[in-house]
């Protein structure tokens, strides 16, 4: 089963979740830290056997004794990758997102493919965690080639739990692409409620099963327990607005691990996630 853990902003307790889940999970599970921009799953876990591979994009490069100006790789680019006025095309690698179209449509064949380097995928192991983490390189302003990079590692088989980036945008739909079921964190403030809307409608409009995680419970207002309510969301966890958390936060180290009592509530939400997954896969297949 995959579970991908997002939010509709930065600082709801993501990677929070995310890693004591897979603590808490008791059996072999990969951890994928997909906010390749700042991975930080790592911070939470001693980890050994370090491994790291470059992650590449293709690019285009242009043959210029070939090329006679026809400017259909620019007319097909919809990034703006490569244009060309009547001229020899010119090429920005940093907006091409390698989908090779622009040599396919090519009638002198005059572009070809050249290697870009974009970060690093970091493999690492803690316990039964295997920690996969993606790290864009500083300038490199796409994330989502890294993103399907490190969903690369998949399981076949097994459990994996995925830390989204932030937000509503590319690099999330990016990762929770062809998940089982996702958990939305928010918190219970005006600002939580308003980005919680947002993930709503971004998971639903990818037809995925989702709950919602409410972290620092027992601040701000009742709010999102409502909108989840009427909008018949399930309520799968609350975390309670805990100094201790924080301060176990603060020095590195899980929540489960420091504060044992919390494991069982971690417990629950593995299962009920399993749980609701299921339901949803039986009633699509009666639907069909």
């Amino acid at each position: 089963m995959i579970v991908a853990v997002a939010s509709g902003k930065g600082g709801t307790g993501k990677t929070t979740v995310s890693v004591n889940m897979a603590r808490s999970l008791g059996s072999k599970v990969r951890l994928l830290d997909c906010d390749v921009e700042e991975p930080n799953a790592h911070l939470f876990l001693r980890t050994d056997q370090h491994e790291q591979q470059e992650v590449p994009i293709r690019v285009p490069q242009v043959d210029e004794s070939r090329c006679d100006g026809c400017g259909e790789c620019g007319r097909f680019c919809a990034y703006h990758a490569i244009v060309s006025f009547g001229t020899k095309p010119l090429v920005f690698a940093e907006m091409c997102h390698g989908c090779g179209g622009c040599a396919k449509v090519c009638p002198k064949g005059a572009i070809g493919e050249t290697d870009r380097r974009i970060g690093v995928i970091e493999t690492s192991r803690s316990e039964n965690i295997t920690l996969i983490q993606g790290r864009l390189d500083v300038g490199v302003a796409m994330a989502p080639p890294l993103i399907r990079a490190v969903k690369a590692r998949l399981p076949g088989a097994g459990h994996a739990i995925l830390d989204a980036p932030p937000g509503t945008s590319c690099p999330v739909i990016a990762t929770l692409r062809d998940a089982d079921y996702v958990v939305l964190v928010t918190e219970p403030t005006p600002f939580g409620l308003h980005d919680l809307k947002l993930a709503v409608d971004m998971v639903r409009e990818l037809d995925l099963p989702f709950g919602v995680v409410v972290n620092r419970y027992g601040v701000g207002d009742d709010r999102v327990h409502v909108f989840c309510r009427e909008q018949n969301i399930p309520l799968l966890l609350e975390i309670p607005d805990d100094r201790r958390i924080a301060e176990a936060y603060s020095r590195g180290e899980l929540m489960v691990e420091a504060l044992p009592e919390y494991r069982s509530l971690f417990q629950s939400l593995i299962a009920k996630t399993m749980l609701l997954e299921t339901e949803v896969q039986e009633s699509h297949n009666q639907a069909g």
